[in-house]
């Protein structure tokens, strides 16, 4: 890449980076990006929300390929001792979204000066929300984002993978997503004498153990079935005499396959009510599917895989396992073929890495130029291969 477009591109991310906005407030964000594409001479159009937005480049001829990329940061505080450190307190880009937003923001302006380069149609989303429940995913089809689309694909940011590398798998790539909201409260008074009311904490914590070996047990045998339950927080509401009234605790199953996503909320409520119901209690349980597994379509992925090879080093591609994170664009995949790839992140040299959703999560820049070669030419072979359908 051009060392002045590399330089442009870093500043971007890093002014993206140091203006994080969480999901659904990335007005300033989408702001910054219809700028850019405007000030290119392109069209962007931004979702009826307000955040988020497509842009199109193409003559309208032959397939139209769609590229995403999430723009929304996490509420966690950047850690970071860098120039470009979130300016938000209790807010920052730890999962990578300002590089993914970079990447497919270059490669449009790339585009912009050139739009007779492409053999068809090409349609970048930067999509809100990606962390949300429900996620952002939803906004961006409902605004038509998938209207034509022949194949769409995405990148997201690998910390175990070193930069220069990316990291292709066929099939699922990650984890069906289900949030839970339990609350445990005493029967109404005058009900039949359960638990005391101190025990409410001692059932959830009883929940809390058993539930995850339990539902894991459950299900059929095989590793496609393998869900894990984790809790992540527990509060209790006090009554008068300083008792619970009531324990809630919220957190996620992530699932391997899509049947097992499918039997979590029936499966999990029937396992948790017979943990708790010795106790005299009662369960209230919500459930939330939010995101099936992303499922790598075979010939979206032979673009990309090819893509890899072409584009970059010798060595760069490595065989990604499937990992436990949940991605919405999973939703994008229910309509229209596509894939998404691990984009390494971690410095040459570097054994680890902080991992994404922490706060001390960065990346080596030079993934950026990785990012926009690899999309220039999947992008290319994309538009050869479904163009010849």
């Amino acid at each position: 890449m051009n060392p002045d477009r590399f330089a442009r591109l870093v500043q971007i991310r890093r002014h993206i980076h140091a203006h994080p906005e969480t999901a659904r407030k990335e007005f300033g964000t989408t702001a910054f990006i219809a700028e850019q594409l405007t000030a290119a001479g392109l069209a962007p159009q931004v979702f009826p929300g307000g955040t988020g937005l497509s842009c199109d480049i193409g003559d309208g001829r032959g397939p139209l390929v769609a590229l995403r990329a999430d723009i929304d940061a996490l509420p966690v505080a950047d850690e970071k001792e860098v120039p470009y450190r979130s300016t938000v307190p209790g807010t920052c880009h730890a999962c990578g979204h300002d590089v993914h937003t970079t990447i497919m923001l270059g490669l449009a302006l790339e585009l912009a000066e050139a739009p007779e380069a492409i053999e068809g149609r090409v349609r970048f989303v930067f999509q809100p929300a990606e962390e949300a429940v429900p996620s952002g995913a939803h906004e961006a089809i409902a605004a038509g984002v998938l209207k034509d689309v022949a194949v769409i694909y995405a990148l997201h940011c690998d910390p175990a993978g070193e930069v220069g590398r990316v990291g292709i798998r066929t099939g699922p790539i990650t984890s069906s997503l289900t949030a839970f909201d339990l609350r445990i409260t005493q029967p109404a008074a005058g009900a039949e004498p359960g638990a005391h009311p101190a025990d409410l904490v001692m059932v959830m914590a009883k929940l809390i153990t058993d539930l995850p070996t339990a539902l894991q047990n459950a299900l059929p045998a095989g590793a496609a079935m393998v869900a894990s339950a984790v809790f992540g927080t527990v509060n209790s509401v006090p009554g008068a005499d300083g008792r619970p009234e009531s324990v809630t605790s919220l957190g996620t199953v992530r699932s391997l396959s899509r049947e097992a996503w499918a039997a979590v909320p029936e499966l999990f409520q029937r396992l948790a009510t017979a943990i708790v119901s010795p106790y005299g209690v009662t369960l209230h349980a919500e459930f939330n599917q939010v995101a099936p597994a992303v499922t790598n379509d075979p010939d979206a992925m032979r673009v990309f895989d090819a893509a890899v090879t072409s584009a970059l080093a010798p060595g760069a591609r490595y065989e990604t396992p499937q990992s436990l994170g949940g991605e919405d664009f999973a939703w994008y995949l229910e309509s229209v073929p596509g894939g998404l790839a691990r984009l390494g992140v971690r410095p040459r040299g570097r054994e680890t890495a902080y991992d994404l959703h922490s706060g001390r999560f960065d990346v080596d820049e030079e993934c950026i130029a990785v990012g926009v070669d690899l999309m220039r030419e999947t992008l290319r072979l994309a538009l050869t291969e479904y163009g010849s359908r």
